[in-house]
């Protein structure tokens, strides 16, 4: 058995979760890694009329026509030009009309980190002018602190109806 397989056996039987992180601006993010379908990097997309403005567009991905989110935008932050470095991660998510690949633009990956479940840390209570449903939790690793994303709330019915509908 590999180093890395006894690794990630150790880690499951610790009730640890293995998050691939990335950045935005100086921030760190994680999402589960059983999420990820692929990492690309940046292409241009094609824009879907009257999308919400966090939806770039879409792309086609061997066949399959998968929405492209920027996360800058989403989170309200400020605007940064694709570079190099920038990525699309394409993610898993369960939507009301079932399980459907999506993309969200990031300024770059980091790494796969475990992450282990008592070291997760519920997010802190702004009241009602801040949202805080799509944050499953913070967790300090290595000195940062990483903001562990819920997927499925993140994105939500509004971007995946975009993509299947676009007529809407």
């Amino acid at each position: 058995m590999t180093n890395q397989v006894a690794a990630q056996i150790d880690a499951a039987a610790a009730g640890s979760n293995q998050m691939l992180t990335f950045t935005l601006g100086d921030e760190t993010y994680g999402v589960d890694i059983l999420r990820v379908q692929e990492i690309r990097g940046w292409q241009p997309v094609t824009r879907i009329p009257q999308a919400p403005s966090h939806v770039l567009g879409v792309l086609n991905l061997r066949g399959s026509i998968v929405p492209i989110v920027d996360l800058r935008m989403r989170f309200n932050l400020q605007h940064a030009e694709y570079t190099p470095l920038t990525v699309i991660i394409v993610l898993s998510v369960q939507s009301p009309i079932g399980r459907r690949d999506f993309g969200v633009v990031v300024d770059g990956v980091s790494d796969v980190i475990d992450v282990a479940a008592n070291d997760v840390k519920p997010a802190p209570e702004f009241g009602a002018h801040v949202s805080t449903e799509f944050i499953e939790g913070l967790a300090a690793v290595s000195g940062r602190m990483v903001m562990l994303l819920d997927i499925d709330q993140l994105i939500g019915a509004d971007v995946t109806g975009v993509a299947l509908n676009p007529a809407a």
